[in-house]
């Protein structure tokens, strides 16, 4: 029976969505883009498996939960379900190559997929099971951050951690079979787990890593918890001790807007909106990086480059440009995909921004320094974000000179999307770091017909063995 009514409280109406959704009632174009955005994430994990992060997560998770029955992508790790989760998150999302929602500012593959894979293998849910509940989390997460129109951010807020932990809630809702009413409860508990502060951005600290897959163990949790029927507030959003009250300034709940958390359910598609990454850096930066690559290929002389100024929408500045002292000097990897004058030095010389240009050699090295050294920022009052991740790189020459490049739409956003051929490249690019072509082909096939899989159980158990025969090769 339906719970909700038009004047019911937001987690009300987004458990019906989430209960009532059927597979077959999905676009089959959207049904095609959400295994691809499942594989570029699963491509993400792999690529990340031989990182110091991916071990330090893992020794550290292991050493408190011990072993249990849940597998981890690309690591040769059992874990009990919620850590498993855990774990899967940090891996797709530590590169920062992993997708976002352009209008809510929102990684959501990276908590919805690792909760979805870990319940579906505890409740031996279908691989179509699986795929409608991650579908109905990509659905309901972006709706719930796009309300906030970017003032999660602006209150020290990351959105992947905090939407996240609700979304993944009804993935694993969905997958426990709740009822709606159960559902609600989930996002109603959600609330006083969800987390996620961006105070990482001021140092390059690793805490961003985390935020994804503490969404996917917070809302397992909060599922099984809502199982029981443990009591939780009905109003999780609009309340008065909300979401969206005590995760906005009230200058920015003033902007939000409460309808989109529920606007166009079951007619719209946001996964037709969750934009994939050319770039394993910070969403923010991909504009100014394709505009200065653009003037590299133009034949750009950086050693003839006086200055250089860079037209950013006024709601980056806080994760990519400032303190402008640091950004010119980032002192690790995760730094350097927060640095938007790296994005463009990197650009300008080279003519790429690659795995390879977070490497310490990369964005350590004096040249790119000193190019660094002559980035500035200014508004762009021209841009469209957050629809588009805008960016216009400005560049005087030592004799006068100025080449511009600006990049309106950027590459990968909704507009002038990756094909699924691209992401299926990209995948096997990222996979190339730590496993065989026939390794990756096998489970590319699996997820693209995630539909024919009786037992997600047998997608978990392709996805570690791949990953220990690699480990032991």
């Amino acid at each position: 029976m339906s719970t909700a009514t038009i004047a019911s409280p937001i987690s009300f109406r987004l458990a019906d969505f989430t209960a009532g959704l059927r597979l077959d009632a999905v676009p089959t174009p959207v049904v095609q883009r959400a295994k691809h955005l499942m594989l570029d994430a699963i491509g993400c994990a792999f690529a990340a498996r031989q990182e110091e992060f991916a071990a330090r997560i893992a020794r550290s998770v292991a050493r408190l939960a011990g072993p249990g029955p849940r597998s981890v992508v690309g690591l040769p790790h059992r874990l009990p379900l919620r850590d498993a989760a855990l774990v899967n998150g940090m891996l797709m999302h530590g590169l920062d190559y992993d997708d976002t929602h352009a209008a809510g500012i929102i990684h959501l593959t990276v908590s919805t997929l690792p909760a979805g894979l870990a319940t579906a293998a505890h409740v031996g849910a279908s691989g179509a099971e699986l795929l409608t509940a991650y579908i109905a989390g990509v659905e309901t997460g972006a709706r719930i951050a796009t309300v906030a129109k970017g003032g999660f951010h602006e209150a020290g807020f990351h959105p992947t951690g905090v939407v996240g932990a609700f979304a993944s809630s009804l993935v694993a809702g969905r997958l426990m079979k709740l009822t709606p009413a159960r559902l609600a409860g989930a996002q109603g508990i959600a609330l006083s787990l969800a987390s996620g502060s961006l105070q990482f951005i001021e140092d390059g600290s690793w805490t961003k890593r985390i935020h994804p897959g503490w969404a996917a163990a917070c809302g397992i949790g909060a599922a099984s918890l809502a199982a029981d029927d443990f009591p939780a507030p009905p109003e999780a959003y609009e309340g008065r001790f909300g979401l969206f009250r005590t995760h906005l300034a009230p200058h920015l709940y003033e902007k939000a807007d409460l309808s989109l958390a529920t606007a166009g359910l079951d007619r719209a598609w946001e996964i037709e909106n969750v934009a994939v990454k050319p770039f394993p850096a910070c969403h923010l930066v991909h504009g100014c990086a394709d505009a200065a690559i653009a003037l590299h290929r133009a034949g750009l002389d950086p050693e003839r480059v006086r200055s250089i100024q860079a037209l950013v929408p006024e709601g980056v500045v806080k994760a990519v440009c400032e303190p402008v002292a640091n950004k010119r000097r980032p002192k690790n990897d995760y730094d350097a995909k927060f640095s938007l004058p790296y994005a463009i030095a990197s650009g300008l010389i080279r003519g790429r921004l690659g795995v390879a240009e977070f490497l310490p050699a990369a964005y350590a090295e004096p040249r790119i320094e000193r190019l660094m050294d002559k980035v500035a920022y200014a508004i762009d009052p021209q841009t469209t974000f957050p629809r588009h991740y805008t960016g216009e790189v400005v560049v005087t020459l030592d004799d006068g000179r100025v080449l511009r490049n600006r990049v309106a739409v950027n590459r990968g956003n909704p507009d002038l999307p990756l094909s699924n051929p691209e992401i299926e490249a990209k995948y096997f690019e990222n996979c190339a770091v730590s496993l065989d072509q026939g390794a990756a082909s096998r489970i590319r096939d699996a997820i693209l017909a995630l539909e024919a899989i009786a037992d997600a159980r047998e997608l978990e158990a392709l996805l570690a063995a791949e990953a220990r025969a690699e480990a032991t090769a």
